[in-house]
C-alpha cells in the first residue's frame, strides 16, 4: 500500500518549515536595502523623518551657537528632556488606542504636589490638606481602588491601596515613599480616567479635557496660590541633578551596550539556524557596531570634567539616562514581547474585531490610562528634582502640548496601531533640541513656540501622508 502523507520526519525542522509555508529565503544586502526603500516608499516611515529632522538641528545648532556642543550644555539637555520624555512614553499606549490624554500634564502635578506635601509635612497628609480636602482625597483613591477592581485590574487596585494606606497611617517622610506614592497617586488617577473611556463610555478628548481643568484646581488647592513646596532631600535632588561616578558610568554602557548586542544578535542567529528569513548578517553587524560606537562615544563625553570651577568635579552620566533606558527598555518589551502589548497594537488596530478575538476591550482601554498617568507621575519626579520644588504651575503650561509632540514628532500615529515607545525618545529629543538651541540664541518664546508649532504640524502632516500611502499601496 502506498503511503500518500508527507514523508517529512517531525525531527525535521526545515520540512515543517516548508509544509507550512513560512518563507526561509535569506535576503543579501542589496535586497534588504531594496526591501526597505520599497517599505519608505509605502509609506512606512516609521521615525526616520524625526531621525533626520534631529540631524538637522544638531547641525544648525552647533554651527550657530558656540556653546551647543559643549559637555555641559549636553548634560543639561539630557536631563531637560528627560520629565518630557517619560511622559511621552507613557501616552504612547494610550495614542495607540488611537485615544488622547490631555490631562497627563496636570495629573502629574498633582502627584508631585502629594509627593512634596507629604515630604514637606514628615508624613502628615491630613495636616498638610486640611480634613475636607483630605477627606475628599481618600475618597478618590477609594473609588480608584473600587474602579480598578470592577474591571479585574488589580495591579492599579494595589497601587492605589498603597497610596491609600501610606496616606492613612501617616508614613514619615522618606524620598523611595514619596516616589512610590506619587507613582501610585497617578496609577489611582489613572484609574478613575480609564473608567470614564473604557466603561461609562465617555470619549476620551471630553473626559481628559474635564480632568485637565480639576486637576489643574487641586494643583492650586494643594500649593497654594503663590505658594512653592520645596523638595530639600539629597536623594530626591539627585534624581535629575546627580550623576553616576565614571566606573558607574563605564558599567551603564557595558550593560546597555552589551544587552543591545547580544538581544540583537541572539535573536539573529537564533532565526539562521532555524532557518526562517533574516536581515544578512553584516547589515546587522554594521548596525550593533554604530549603536556601541556612539554609545561609547557619548559613555567617554560624560565622564570628563564638563565643571567650569577648578574646585568642582562634574562628570559622569546622569541619573535619567538610565531611568529613561530602563523606562524603554521594559515598555519595549511589554509592547513588543507580551500578550498584553500584543493586544494593545490589535486593540488600536480594529477594536471590534480584537473584541471578537476574545480580547478584554475594556480592560486594556483602561489600562493604558493607568500606565500614561503612573509615567506622568515619573515624569514630574524628574522636572520636579530638576527645578527642586513644586508650584501651582506644576504640570501646566507646556507639558502636555511637549508630551503629546514628542510622540507624535518620534512617528507615534494620531489614529492609532502604530508606534514604538523608542518613537517617543526621539520625538523628545527633537523637541529639547529646539527649546534648548533656542534658548542658547536668546530667541523670544514666541519664536520657540512657531517653531515647535511648525515641527508638530509637520510630523502630523507626514502621518497622514504615509497612511494614505499605505493604504493606496495595499488596494
Amino acid at each position: 500500500m502506498t503511503n500518500t502523507t508527507s514523508e517529512t520526519s517531525p525531527k525535521d525542522p526545515q520540512g515543517a518549515i516548508s509544509d507550512f509555508g513560512i518563507d526561509t529565503t535569506s535576503q543579501s544586502t542589496g535586497e534588504a536595502l531594496r526591501d526597505y526603500v520599497a517599505r519608505l516608499r509605502g509609506g512606512e516611515l516609521g521615525s526616520l523623518p524625526a531621525l533626520l529632522g534631529l540631524v538637522v538641528l544638531l547641525i544648525v545648532f552647533s554651527s550657530l551657537a558656540d556653546t551647543f556642543l559643549t559637555l555641559g550644555n549636553i548634560a543639561n539637555l539630557l536631563a531637560q528632556g528627560a520629565s518630557i520624555v517619560i511622559i511621552a512614553m507613557g501616552l504612547v499606549f494610550v495614542l495607540l488606542l488611537g485615544e488622547i490624554d490631555l490631562s497627563a500634564g496636570t495629573a502629574s502635578g498633582v502627584t508631585a504636589s502629594v509627593m512634596a506635601l507629604h515630604l514637606v509635612e514628615n508624613g502628615n497628609l491630613l495636616g498638610g490638606m486640611g480634613n475636607t480636602v483630605f477627606i475628599m482625597y481618600c475618597a478618590v483613591l477609594v473609588l480608584a481602588i473600587a474602579l480598578a477592581a470592577a474591571v479585574k485590574l488589580w495591579p492599579a487596585a494595589g497601587m492605589a491601596g498603597f497610596a491609600l494606606l501610606v496616606s492613612l497611617i501617616g508614613v514619615p517622610a522618606n524620598p523611595w515613599v514619596e516616589i512610590l506614592l506619587a507613582i501610585c497617586v497617578g496609577a489611582a488617577i489613572g484609574s478613575v480616567t480609564g473608567f470614564l473611556v473604557a466603561k461609562v463610555g465617555i470619549p476620551s478628548f471630553v473626559v481628559t479635557l474635564g480632568l485637565f481643568l480639576t486637576w489643574s484646581g487641586v494643583v492650586l488647592q494643594l500649593i497654594g496660590d503663590g505658594g512653592t513646596l520645596g523638595l530639600r532631600n539629597d536623594v530626591l535632588f539627585n534624581v535629575a541633578n546627580g550623576n553616576l561616578s565614571t566606573a558607574g558610568s563605564w558599567a551603564l554602557f557595558a550593560i546597555a551596550a552589551g544587552g543591545y548586542a547580544a538581544l540583537v544578535l541572539g535573536r539573529h542567529f537564533s532565526r539562521l539556524r532555524r532557518g526562517l528569513v533574516a536581515q544578512p548578517t553584516p547589515l546587522i553587524l554594521t548596525k550593533v557596531g554604530i549603536v556601541v560606537v556612539l554609545a561609547a562615544a557619548a559613555t567617554y563625553a560624560l565622564t570628563v570634567n564638563r565643571s567650569a570651577s577648578d574646585f568642582v568635579v562634574i562628570a559622569g552620566v546622569p541619573y535619567v539616562v538610565p531611568l529613561v533606558l530602563v523606562l524603554l527598555v521594559l515598555g519595549t518589551f511589554v509592547l513588543e514581547r507580551t500578550r498584553y502589548g500584543r493586544h494593545v497594537y490589535a486593540v488600536g488596530g480594529n477594536q471590534e474585531a480584537a473584541r471578537r478575538a476574545g480580547i478584554n476591550v475594556a480592560q486594556i482601554r483602561m489600562s493604558v490610562f493607568v500606565i500614561a498617568s503612573s509615567a506622568s507621575a515619573i515624569g514630574a519626579i524628574v522636572y520636579s528634582s530638576k527645578v527642586g520644588s513644586v508650584d501651582p504651575n506644576a504640570g501646566g503650561g507646556n507639558t502636555l502640548l511637549m508630551a503629546v509632540g514628542a510622540a507624535v514628532i518620534g512617528g507615534v500615529s494620531l489614529f492609532g496601531g502604530k508606534g514604538r515607545l523608542r518613537d517617543a525618545v526621539i520625538g523628545g529629543a527633537v523637541l529639547a533640541t529646539i527649546y534648548n538651541g533656542m534658548g542658547l540664541l536668546k530667541q523670544p518664546a514666541a519664536v520657540v513656540y512657531v517653531v515647535t508649532g511648525l515641527v508638530l504640524l509637520l510630523a502630523a502632516s507626514i502621518d497622514a501622508l504615509s497612511r494614505r500611502r499605505a493604504a493606496s499601496s495595499t488596494r
